[in-house]
């Protein structure tokens, strides 16, 4: 129970604070509408499973192999999560879509373009590697390994189909654009605050 409330925490924290996938959904929201905003969310969900595919292989070699670099990990991951935080914490990039060209796209071309930012996004990759690092045990299946990462596409879709909802309404993009600072101030103190709660248990 405990490592799925962790792994609901990690996945909750990193859906929602803002980066490429959001800004390519909320772009193709806006700029192409509803249906292809909701399409780059499939795409962005199946983008994830490339890099829990890879992590959990590769965690489950290490962790037989060499329990002290799975142990290294765990550290570099908790280090990784303050990393994010004092990112989210500091980050002066304000998201704006005034005077993007409406183009159009279909839903197929918008699904590639979301599986491929996320596959190809270096946030995502060291947030699976460091998610995965902080709660997989020795011995632990792999059915609930996948498990965990079928959770994480779950939960992308879940949030970037809200996205490219609001998104499509330019009433609610405004106003969710406009609270980015308090959002950005709240995901920050709190990956930091999970960062260091890892790296205190660790010592302990």
């Amino acid at each position: 129970m405990n490592e799925l409330i962790a792994v609901a925490l990690f996945t909750l924290l990193a859906v929602i604070s803002p980066g490429a996938d959001f800004a390519m959904v909320t772009r193709s929201s806006y700029a192409q509408g509803r249906k292809a905003g909701l399409a780059a969310a499939v795409g962005i969900a199946l983008g994830v499973q490339v890099h829990v595919l890879y992590t959990v292989l590769g965690i489950a070699v290490i962790i037989s192999q060499s329990p002290t670099l799975f142990l290294a990990m765990k550290v570099v991951g908790a280090g990784y999560l303050v990393y994010l935080g004092y990112k989210s914490l500091t980050n002066t990039t304000r998201i704006s879509l005034d005077g993007l060209a409406h183009s159009e796209t279909n839903v197929a071309s918008a699904l590639r373009t979301g599986f491929l930012t996320n596959a190809l996004n270096p946030k995502t990759m060291l947030f699976v590697v460091s998610a995965y690092t902080q709660v997989v045990q020795p011995g632990s299946p792999l059915a609930l390994d996948f498990a965990y990462g079928a959770f994480m596409s779950f939960a992308h879709w879940v949030w970037f189909s809200l996205v490219a909802v609001f998104f499509s309404n330019h009433l609610l993009r405004r106003a969710m654009i406009e609270r980015q600072v308090v959002v950005d101030r709240v995901i920050g103190v709190a990956l930091i605050g999970l960062g260091l709660a890892v790296v205190v248990a660790g010592v302990k």
